[in-house]
Order: structure tokens, then C-alpha cells, then sequence
């Protein structure tokens, strides 16, 4: 196969904590200021990638991104030294410092919607930042992001990595946790879907009531027409707004597809039965062979079960010998309706053969399962050799940010300890070494030269 998809995974940031800024992200609010560890949560999130490079599926890292942000404090009119301005904003507002410190950047499936090159008129692979614009912790992420994609992805002749879309309430794109590609062959044409909350526009389409919905109609579509891709292998449908009431704030959360695969609850969708037939419908005349749709009953798997077990946050995963590796957060196997499901799939005829259990709590106290921390790019193997190869997995890689995340992380982050200026020197005196490990340039991480 001339193409493979790889796995970029976001590394956890030194600042990671609880702060509960996520609304409608039912984890985030019912662990809100606890205690956190951040080297405990990096360390997570590497063992997993080095399982997954393990299977001989081709992994990758992106970097956090630096913080704090005392950029964003300043324009909300706070002064003065780095120290005052955080003192001063602690006893002020202390969820705006809490924003300036979000790790949030760690679940890379909201960094960027990704589009391979065989789906795209151009030739290229297309990748479009999220504007995150729902939340101020995540809305000043975008320029980052977008800095950091172009560092890895630099050839324009092979790569467009777009500007973020407008931020406002018409454009709100929420990146790869609403937007499955399904294919028979990474090498081959895919089937993009994209999964919408709501409509800026069109007022006649339902609603939550409870949580907000994230993502637009309006996104999906300028994503789809930036990237090029084909109208009649595209797909915009729209989420189910029970679902997002229930605390399914990303579609990663209810559904994951992978190549013929796609594993879903019977409350994903507006109309689902119908939405899934359209779907097998488009695989089958774009891609041909087996369309596999695996259905979850709320029977099975009620909805506050699916959203506590994060089940459908799973990473599913294309070994290269074949068959595929459905790799679940440690709260599936101990939730016996969850369990049972992966054991349902596990046994039915589909691809999926395999299941892993790992511990992601640290991430999952935060409302981010291992689907969260991945950002899918399939790439042909000249688009990987032309990728910047410092990011690249391998286990020299993962012993230099293993010894690197035990010298710079604190083991533990109490929310008080946010206001402590001797965090952000911490921080920066990490961010500083991890520009040789990554082998990036210091303007990535905003550092002046």
C-alpha cells in the first residue's frame, strides 16, 4: 500500500490541570479543580503512542503549545511584570488565569480537520486548524496550531495548511472530532464525513437545550470546499442534539470510523438509521468492497453509559498485517455495559479482532479519551519523508520525551499552584529543551531569537 495513515498525538502540556473551562463536557465540570499531575499524564500518553507504534502503524508527535498565555491577560488589561500579571489576575478572575494555562492543545483531534491528498482535486493533503472559537481557553490556540502544522508539514508543493476559518458563531470549527474519512484502501478515494451541531442559518434544523453544539453546518462546508474535495464523496450530516444534551460535545465521542468500519450508537445522528444507509450507500460507489456498520443499541449501551465509558472514543485502529485493533480507555473493561459491547463487536463479522484496555485517566478526568489525543493524517510515503522527520515516533524519540517529561514536569498541580511564578520559568525552561529534542525551531513555541 503506497499511503498509511499515521498517528499524531498531542503530547501533554506541563501545565495540564482541572479547571472545569470545558461547558458541556460533563468530566471537565465534575472534576474541576482537582489536583492533576502532569507527568503522569504525559507518561500516559506516551506509553500509549509507543503501543501503537508497537503494532507497526507509523506514529507521531505534535508539541503542546507554550504557557501561559500572559499575552491574552494583558489585552484584558492586566499589568506589569509576568508575576503581578498573574497575581493580579488570580485575585481578579481566576478562571481567565486558568484559561492562559490550558493544556487543552493535548487532545490533537481538535487541532485540525485532515484531508489526504487522493481526495483532494489538487494532488495536495489539505489540513484546515480548528478556530476553537466556543471557548476563550481554546480560541487561542488557533495561530499555534496553525505555526506548529506548517512546521511539521512544510512543503507547499505536497502540504496547504490553511489558515483557521473566521472565528465567530457562524464559522465554529471544532477540527477532526467531527469529521471521519472511510475508505477500502488508504492509498485509494475516501468518503469524508462531516458532523454538524447546529445551522447559523437554517433555524428549521433542531437544537440542544442543555449544552451548546459546537460545530456548524456553515464550517463543515467551508472545510469540504477548501480542501477541494468531491461533492458527490462528501458527506455533511447533523449530530444528534440528544446526544450533545447528554454530555457528546465532539462526534468522536459517539461514533469512530476507520477504512470499511464504522462503530456507532443508534443515538448518533439526526435520523441515524437513515444517515448510516447513505453513508454505505457513498462508501459503496466510491470505494467498492465491504462497508461495515456496527451498531450500539441503547439497550446495550445507554447514552450516559457510552458518555461515562467513552467506548466510542476509542482509537480504532488498521494493523498492517491486517485485521484492526480497537484500543479503549481502562473505563470500558470496568463499566459491564461497555465491556460487554467491546466483546459484542469483538465477536460479530467485521475487521475488528483485537482489543486493548490502557489508562488514560489524567486525560479522561478532563473529558478526552485515546481518539482525542490522536489527529489522523493519511499520507503517501514520499508526503511521510517529506514531513518533518524530528516528530517522527521511534523509541530513541520516546525515551528523550520520557527523560525530558521526568526532569521538567511537577508530579502534582493543585489549582492554587497556578498563580506560582516560579511555574513559568518551570515551563519555558522546558519548552526551551524540547526545541532540540523535537528538533524545531524556537519561533514555533513563540521564543524571541
Amino acid at each position: 500500500m503506497s499511503a498509511q495513515e499515521v498517528n499524531f498525538d498531542g503530547i501533554v502540556g506541563p501545565t495540564h490541570n482541572y479547571a472545569g473551562l470545558s461547558f458541556g463536557n460533563i468530566a471537565s465540570t465534575r472534576y474541576m479543580n482537582r489536583r492533576s499531575s502532569p507527568r503522569q499524564a504525559a507518561l500516559q500518553g506516551l506509553e500509549k503512542m509507543r503501543f501503537v507504534h508497537s503494532l507497526g502503524i507509523p506514529q507521531a508527535v505534535l508539541p503542546p503549545l507554550r504557557r501561559p498565555r500572559l499575552d491574552l491577560l494583558r489585552e484584558l488589561g492586566f499589568s506589569g511584570s509576568d508575576s503581578e500579571v498573574i497575581q493580579t489576575a488570580w485575585k481578579s478572575q481566576r478562571s481567565l488565569v486558568a484559561a492562559c494555562y490550558s493544556a487543552s492543545s493535548m487532545w490533537t483531534a481538535n487541532a485540525a480537520t485532515v484531508s489526504p491528498s487522493p481526495d483532494c482535486r489538487d494532488g495536495r493533503l489539505h489540513l484546515t486548524p480548528a478556530n476553537l472559537q466556543n471557548g476563550l481557553h481554546r480560541s487561542i490556540e488557533a495561530d499555534e496550531t496553525t505555526r506548529v502544522l506548517r512546521a511539521v508539514f512544510p512543503q507547499p508543493e505536497r502540504f496547504m495548511v490553511h489558515d483557521p476559518l473566521p472565528a465567530n458563531s457562524v464559522t465554529s470549527d471544532e477540527g477532526a472530532a467531527n469529521h471521519t474519512r472511510l475508505c477500502s484502501r488508504f492509498d485509494g478515494a475516501g468518503v469524508e464525513v462531516f458532523v454538524f451541531g447546529r445551522s447559523a442559518f437554517d433555524q428549521t434544523r433542531p437544537l440542544p437545550v442543555r449544552f451548546p453544539a459546537r460545530q456548524t453546518l456553515e464550517a463543515s462546508q467551508a472545510v469540504a470546499r477548501r480542501h477541494a474535495l468531491d461533492p458527490s464523496a462528501t458527506l455533511i450530516i447533523q449530530q444528534s442534539p440528544a446526544a450533545i444534551d447528554a454530555g457528546v460535545f465532539h462526534n468522536d465521542v459517539i461514533s469512530v470510523g476507520n477504512q470499511n468500519v464504522l462503530l456507532y450508537h443508534e443515538q448518533s445522528f439526526v435520523d441515524t438509521p437513515q444517515t448510516v444507509e447513505a453513508i454505505g450507500d457513498v462508501f459503496e460507489q466510491v470505494a467498492s468492497g465491504p462497508f461495515h456498520a456496527v451498531l450500539i443499541t441503547s439497550q446495550q449501551l445507554p447514552m450516559e453509559d457510552a458518555v461515562r465509558s467513552y467506548l466510542f472514543n476509542s482509537q480504532l485502529l488498521s494493523r498492517p498485517g491486517g485485521g484492526m485493533t480497537l484500543l479503549c480507555p481502562a473505563e470500558v473493561s470496568e463499566l459491564p455495559t461497555a465491556r460487554a459491547c467491546a466483546e459484542r463487536i469483538l465477536a460479530e463479522e467485521n475487521p475488528v479482532d483485537e482489543v486493548e484496555f490502557f489508562d488514560l485517566r489524567q486525560s479522561m478526568y478532563n473529558g478526552g479519551g485515546p481518539a482525542c489525543l490522536r489527529l489522523r493524517v493519511v499520507m503517501t510515503l514520499a508526503e511521510l519523508d517529506a514531513m518533518h522527520q524530528g516528530v517522527r515516533f521511534t523509541d530513541a524519540l520516546y525515551e528523550n520525551l520520557t527523560a525530558w517529561v521526568k526532569r521538567h514536569y511537577r508530579d502534582e498541580l493543585a489549582p492554587d499552584d497556578l498563580c506560582d511564578p516560579q511555574l513559568i520559568s518551570e515551563v519555558d525552561e522546558a519548552f526551551a529543551e524540547l526545541t532540540t529534542v523535537l528538533q524545531l525551531s524556537p519561533a514555533v513555541f513563540g521564543f524571541q531569537s
